[in-house]
């Protein structure tokens, strides 16, 4: 039951410091993920929000006696043509969203009556909240918010465990004739040339291999929805600057070289003996028939075991190749809240959306289906 407290001061600061020390003690303490680091955060924040138009809503929760932080819920208001939207700072880059807190404050928020309404009052207006890419398992934010209760997302996300050594893990992750056949495209692959693959170690290599895989990815998204988000200067400003800056601690950017030159190359995140694969690029119209995908992420499942990593996480996505290396489905859930008649109604649109995607899937059923590949997506 939630008791009135004068624990915790409560407030809105739109240009909270995501670098400072505070904020990294309490990341370092809390259940947040890898897209909640101070890092990804700041370059977000001062990167993409205002190119996306959005407003900065980040609600800092202090002590009252001490000043030290409790809690850091970063959100954003973005007004998407009428409608008002409160939701967690995502643009489209980050696949895990959470509060930046640790179990046990955030069950004591959860007893303070006079912190959730100041946090609810801080939060609106709105038309519509939206906190979807919710991990299984973490901290209830819908009770924060006294929003309904959590659903199910039509989309999960992928890991897989690593163990070591790396010729165990993967006679236990993947199938032996799918072991095989990378074997012999891999074996194939070392005849075409000089065959490298490498952690990129300074800026120069990172810089290059995301020229590369903007390069790569450019026209094998571009019949795909609005493109490729690397191809757009502030998204490509963003995961440069997480990639270079984080380089040695957050970020990692693998490539592989043929004869000097990037043909693959994959970026992810490191955070708590995990590395989280969030972009990936091959050069798949000079390697058709080699699944460099398949051998580019084999190489990297085998650098992370070596490193000590536990988990090779896939990320957002149900792309078939995840199952080939093991990873299991986890479900995503997503929470929505109405704050007006209009978002009502915007809401009750996006719950049609499933009958929309039906409609258009039986649509496309009449098409003929597309070539399969085995070349990983993202």
């Amino acid at each position: 039951m939630n008791t009135p407290g004068n624990t915790f001061d409560i407030a809105v600061e739109p240009a909270f410091d995501f670098l400072s020390a505070d904020y990294a003690e309490l990341f370092d303490h809390s259940a947040a993920t890898a897209f909640q680091h101070p890092l990804w955060l700041h370059s977000l924040y001062s990167r993409l929000a205002s190119h996306a138009g959005a407003t900065p809503l980040v609600v800092v929760v202090r002590y009252r006696a001490t000043r030290a932080l409790a809690m850091v819920l970063p959100l954003l208001r973005i007004r998407r043509g009428p409608i008002r939207t409160v939701e967690f700072a995502d643009l489209r880059v980050s696949d895990y969203l959470a509060p930046v807190c640790s179990p046990t404050v955030f069950s004591e928020l959860l007893g303070d009556a006079e912190a959730c309404a100041r946090i609810r009052r801080l939060v609106r207006p709105f038309d519509l909240l939206r906190m979807t890419k919710l991990p299984d398992g973490r901290l209830p934010i819908e009770s924060l918010l006294a929003a309904p209760r959590r659903v199910a997302m039509d989309t999960n996300a992928y890991a897989t465990v690593l163990v070591a050594p790396f010729e165990q893990w993967r006679a236990s992750a993947m199938d032996r004739s799918y072991q095989k056949e990378l074997a012999k495209k891999y074996r194939q692959l070392q005849k075409k040339g000089a065959l490298s693959f490498s952690c990129c170690s300074d800026g120069a290599a990172v810089l290059e291999a995301l020229d590369v895989m903007r390069k790569f990815r450019g026209p094998r998204f571009q019949a795909q929805g609005d493109g490729d988000l690397l191809q757009r200067p502030a998204y490509y400003d963003f995961y440069s600057d997480v990639a270079v800056r984080g380089l040695g601690s957050l970020a990692r950017l693998y490539a592989m070289k043929m004869d000097g030159e990037v043909i693959a190359a994959v970026l992810g995140l490191h955070h708590r003996d995990s590395f989280l694969v969030i972009m990936s690029a091959f050069d798949i119209a000079g390697y058709k028939s080699q699944s460099l995908g398949a051998l580019m992420f084999e190489q990297v499942a085998k650098d992370c075991i070596e490193r000590g990593d536990q988990m090779l996480d896939f990320t957002i996505g149900d792309e078939p190749y995840k199952k080939l290396f093991g990873a299991q489905a986890s479900p995503m859930w997503a929470v929505t809240q109405a704050g007006s008649t209009t978002g009502a109604i915007s809401l009750f649109a996006l719950k049609q959306a499933p009958w929309l995607k039906l409609a258009a899937k039986r649509i496309s059923e009449v098409r003929l289906s597309p070539t399969r590949t085995s070349t990983p997506t993202r």
